[in-house]
């Protein structure tokens, strides 16, 4: 019975030995590789607590829960959202109408109106997508702002955001082995989402994904193309519309994928109706 009970303690020793081996050895490979600028090392993370999130693996819970503590900061620090309830109510209408035909219906969609005079709409990931005031009353007709907000869903359909914090973090050197800490995530969000350096690739994407989004929701497609025009036709490009490639580049796209014979088929283009439904803003 000892010797039968030694063996067995021998057995527990050394699985336990071989086992501890070869955690060292995985962690000496992950610290001892080579981590861009200034990154925390992977057992300070653990050690300090901190929260950290896998950019190349995250899950779309994950990407919501993010997109929700980037949204918390930037309208508690940079934007003030729009108080009508009725204008909100409708652009969210218009938003939800658009997610279910679009290329990524099944996380949740807030779409939010920012009390801001200046022509501009973003999106920051896991579905959040902002709409300023002013671009509401520069807007024709309902497919005209129809089509902006089928943009910006493009953008979070094709993960724009995540690519483009996960670029970020490489440059500025804060990834480490273990991912990024989630407060320097939700910083990056929020800087992103001020600054949008869409590259030519994402904005010529989500004009693409957009409009066919805009005109599988049963929107006349000609809006996406007329409000482009119009802004171009103001003079100062705005914002949303000032990154790469040229407005006229994106409207040669927008108008070679629309037919002409269908260009105005669908709803939205009541100039009247629009009118008296944004009217709290005129």
């Amino acid at each position: 019975m000892s010797q039968l009970l030694s063996r067995l303690s021998y057995q527990i020793r050394r699985r336990w030995f071989y086992g501890l081996i070869s955690v060292i050895v995985s962690l000496g490979c992950i610290i001892g590789t080579p981590q861009p600028g200034q990154a925390i090392p992977w057992l300070d993370l653990i050690f300090r607590g901190i929260q950290v999130i896998q950019l190349s693996s995250l899950s779309d819970n994950q990407e919501v829960t993010l997109g929700g503590q980037i949204n918390q900061q930037l309208l508690s620090q940079q934007f003030r959202r729009y108080t009508n309830s009725s204008i909100n109510e409708y652009v969210d209408d218009i938003g939800q109408q658009l997610v279910p035909n679009s290329g990524r219906p099944d996380i949740p969609y807030t779409f939010q109106v920012v009390s801001d005079d200046q022509v501009n709409a973003f999106a920051t990931m896991g579905g959040y997508v902002y709409v300023t005031t002013g671009l509401i009353k520069t807007a024709d007709n309902e497919s005209q702002l129809a089509s902006v907000i089928a943009h910006e869903i493009g953008h979070i359909s094709e993960r724009h955001a995540v690519q483009q914090m996960r670029q970020r973090a490489i440059a500025s050197g804060v990834a480490s082995a273990a991912g990024l800490d989630r407060n320097t995530a939700v910083n990056i969000g929020v800087e992103l989402a001020i600054s949008r350096p869409n590259s030519r690739q994402d904005e010529l994407e989500a004009d693409a994904v957009g409009l066919e989004t805009l005109r599988s929701a049963g929107y006349a497609p000609s809006g996406m193309v007329a409000f482009m025009e119009k802004l171009m036709g103001q003079g100062s490009v705005p914002t949303f519309l000032s990154t790469h490639p040229a407005t006229d580049a994106r409207i040669e796209a927008l108008e070679a994928a629309i037919d002409p014979a269908t260009a105005n088929s669908g709803t939205g283009l009541d100039i009247a109706a629009y009118r008296n439904r944004i009217s709290p803003l005129l």
